[in-house]
């Protein structure tokens, strides 16, 4: 770089320009994730900031419009705004992992479609959502038999177990609070969430317990639930969470945040 200039201008200021300067990644110097996180989305943000606490990994995110109400049409209407939004997201530079944070919405879409739209806005980086996490995760775990709880009304629920089953796990058993307004879905309290996992688990023989929705705030509580039940458990913010690290080549075995930050992706 060459050295300053110095000047006066017209007005009578001295004006020193071009002064050199050197450049050294700090932010996102490790991995750059990329997250595009619902408008009416109270906890994803919260949750990665406690998952995704190393230096170096930072977490950009842009909100994509939508509707509170979470029914089928309204996660389908998500699709043309998707591209646009994640372009949002550091515009003119690049990023590791970019991921779509509603997983309703990418059972409705499909994890090939989410990842076009993505790549639309980010070529060069590996995509992910929820659902796939989830995935990614079970195959980790070395999970096929999964219990599922989700917060959302039955013709959600539905679309969410087909397309489950139709990538090849089993779901024995599957329990919802079947309540559709993302605002009350926030609020579900931890005990809640723990007696419901209970009622799903007993009697049942699973591999994982996999809570579904960003809304739901599970995260803090998964080793706790793991230590006691001796069961695998991750939700929708632990498992995309986790996928991106992994995607992003973040290998750290992480303790305290459930079984699943102690293996990388299966093969």
């Amino acid at each position: 770089m060459g050295s300053a200039t110095d000047s006066f201008t017209g007005d009578g200021f001295r004006l020193i320009e071009h002064i050199p300067f050197t450049t050294a990644k700090v932010i996102g110097s490790r991995a750059r994730i990329g997250l595009v996180v619902l408008a009416s989305d109270y906890t994803i943000e919260h949750e990665f900031r406690t998952l995704i606490a190393m230096p170096g990994v930072d977490v950009f995110m842009a909100r994509i419009r939508n509707a509170p109400q979470i029914t089928p049409d309204t996660l389908a209407a998500m699709e043309p705004l998707l591209t646009e939004t994640a372009d949002r997201i550091l515009p003119g530079d690049d990023l590791d992992v970019l991921a779509f944070g509603c997983t309703s919405a990418s059972t409705v879409l499909g994890g090939a479609r989410i990842a076009a739209l993505l790549g639309e806005a980010k070529p060069m980086a590996r995509p992910s959502d929820p659902i796939s996490a989830a995935f990614a995760a079970f195959n980790a775990l070395g999970a096929r038999r999964i219990g599922v709880l989700t917060p959302y009304r039955r013709d959600v629920n539905e679309i969410v177990w087909r397309y489950i089953t139709s990538h090849g796990y089993e779901v024995p058993v599957f329990g919802s609070f079947n309540e559709e307004m993302d605002p009350v879905v926030a609020t579900i309290d931890e005990d809640s969430l723990v007696s419901a996992i209970d009622r799903i688990r007993t009697g049942h023989d699973l591999d994982a317990m996999f809570v579904s929705c960003t809304s739901v705030r599970l995260a803090g509580a998964v080793a706790g639930i793991e230590r006691r039940t001796g069961l695998p458990v991750t939700s929708s913010n632990h498992a995309l969470a986790w996928h991106c690290l992994r995607l992003a080549g973040i290998a750290d075995s992480i303790d305290g945040r459930g079984q699943l930050f102690t293996h990388g992706l299966a093969s």
